[in-house]
């Protein structure tokens, strides 16, 4: 524990105007330390309602005055009676409209990546082209998240404004573009038509939008929410990225009985993406006063936090398995179509079945989320999750050809079980890697793990179109049972990483130091004031 003095002159409280001083002492627990007064809380609280347009309110001016330490890594600073103030910490109502509006955008672009997915034949007539390329139009969104990583890591620096209105700014631009692909050179019947590259421009776009709002969960839930609702939040703005997905699986489908709906189809997608985007504008910034110590913990520099997690061993036990399932989701999701309509299934069918995967998964999220906001049971949820994540992926090898005898019950339950498993482990493994290599940036892990899914996605893709069946001999045509054995074996090869968490000696090591440095700050007081001549 690091302590420091400041000393000023003040009045006396009597009004007499003899000056006195007194030293005032701001623990912050290891390893960070920072003095402070209260005559600094106003100034500083005006220097950040000045960024992000975040107006002070009479309630913050009440909170500065007080004494309370705006500019801290955790002190408590006491009035000059040595008694610690009532108000020490605060959470913003506020939080909650930044909240809602990245969960909007994080649907809104996952939906924009599948948009063209669940009618694949469909959009393959319209273009005059095949199933493959149309693939090639989701691989292109992933790859654009690789692309436009270190971009997002240096925006979300800045906070999560500056990110959402990149992302609202792409997202806007990139969807236009799509649908003006989709109106150009289109036959008199409107069955065929469209600029094929005029619409992979467009959805490279929306790719590049991606990673300015899937990485920002944890660096908003780090600003603006403690460590007894962060991993909700985090659950909450990441999984709204499936369940755009969901949507796209579950509504597209329903607009497209034919080629020729594909430019309507495509409007109404971008008119939705407009709309999600124009609040962007108006999220606050950052709030007024630190909502917990950590909340403005230094933090380390970009080269020295990529040199601590590359030596750090226990980021790699999570950050392997997490880019690989997040890389199959991303995979699945966009051939789950061609996956289940060689055995019968209609596109309705394989889109319920998509939506069957996300659904259940997000009511699995909302139910675990606050639990394990509350146990922190970070590494058990690992130990259950994945072997059961694994084990989905084996059994999915087989359920798409029992169309016949078990019709929808055998990819619907396996989808279920998988998603709920998945969504449960997302928001735990990119809070846990903020844990365990804290002071890093929050951003730095997320990004970092979220392109590694996108960057495996799109490579799985490809891969799984490699191992489609293409002779006609083939039972059925067309199928994509080779795949399925491809992504299961590499979902079991992964599975003893995680498994090894906290053993072998080294259970200290993946303890998790941001709450452990929360509550540290939090329990400590100020010394007790010394009066001098």
């Amino acid at each position: 524990m690091v302590t420091k003095p400041w000393k000023k002159d003040i009045k006396k409280a009597d009004g007499g105007g003899e000056a006195g001083s007194c030293n005032v002492v701001v623990n912050v627990g290891p390893p960070y330390s920072r003095s402070t007064n209260s005559g600094e809380a106003e100034v500083e609280l005006a220097e950040r309602s000045s960024q992000g347009n975040v107006q002070a309110t009479k309630e913050d001016e009440d909170l500065a005055s007080r004494g309370m330490d705006n500019s801290g890594d955790g002190g408590v600073v006491t009035g000059f009676d040595g008694h610690a103030p009532a108000t020490e910490y605060k959470v913003y109502k506020r939080r909650w409209f930044g909240l809602l509006q990245l969960t909007l955008l994080n649907i809104i672009v996952s939906w924009d990546w599948l948009t063209y997915s669940p009618v694949a034949t469909d959009a393959a007539t319209f273009f005059k082209t095949n199933e493959s390329t149309i693939n090639w139009l989701s691989t292109a969104f992933l790859f654009s998240f690789v692309f436009m990583t270190p971009v997002a890591i240096y925006v979300l620096h800045f906070g999560p404004r500056p990110s959402m209105i990149s992302s609202a700014v792409l997202l806007f631009l990139g969807n236009w573009i799509r649908y003006a692909g989709t109106r150009t050179s289109v036959a008199s019947n409107g069955l065929t038509g469209g600029h094929f590259g005029v619409v992979m421009f467009g959805q490279i776009l929306t790719g590049l939008a991606q990673p300015f709002v899937l990485a920002a969960p944890t660096r908003y839930s780090d600003l603006w929410f403690t460590n007894r609702g962060r991993v909700a939040a985090t659950a909450l703005t990441s999984l709204a990225n499936p369940f755009g997905a969901a949507l796209g699986q579950l509504i597209v489908p329903f607009w497209v009985n034919s080629s020729k709906d594909i430019p309507n189809m495509v409007l109404y997608v971008s008119i939705i993406s407009t709309v999600c985007c124009v609040p962007s504008f108006f999220v606050y910034g950052k709030p007024p006063t630190p909502v917990a110590p950590s909340s403005e913990t230094p933090k380390t520099g970009l080269i020295a936090s990529m040199r601590h997690i590359s030596r750090s061993l226990e980021f790699w036990l999570v950050f392997i398995p997490f880019i690989v399932y997040v890389g199959f989701f991303n995979s699945i999701s966009s051939l789950l179509e061609q996956i289940m309509v060689p055995y019968g299934y209609s596109d309705d069918e394989a889109g319920i079945a998509g939506a069957v995967l996300i659904v259940v998964g997000l009511v699995s999220a909302a139910i675990s989320s606050p639990i394990l906001d509350r146990t922190k049971k970070f590494v058990l949820t690992f130990k259950v999750c994945v072997p059961l994540i694994a084990t989905s992926y084996l059994i999915f090898i087989w359920m798409p050809q029992t169309h016949d005898s078990g019709g929808l019950a055998g990819p619907y339950v396996v989808l279920a079980i998988l998603g709920a498993a998945s969504f449960t482990l997302v928001p735990v493994a990119v809070e846990f890697l903020v844990e365990v290599t804290h002071p890093v940036s929050p951003e730095v892990t997320s990004t970092l793990s979220w392109s590694g899914g996108q960057l495996l996605g799109g490579i799985f893709i490809i891969v799984s179109d490699a191992l489609r069946s293409n002779s006609d001999t083939s039972s059925p045509p067309q199928n994509m049972k080779r795949a399925l054995i491809f992504q299961a074996v590499v979902a079991l090869v992964v599975v003893p990483l995680p498994l090894c968490l906290g053993l072998f000696g080294r259970s200290e090591l993946v303890r998790l130091r941001r709450v452990q440095s929360d509550e540290a700050a939090t329990s400590a007081r100020v010394a007790e004031a010394e009066p001098t001549a």
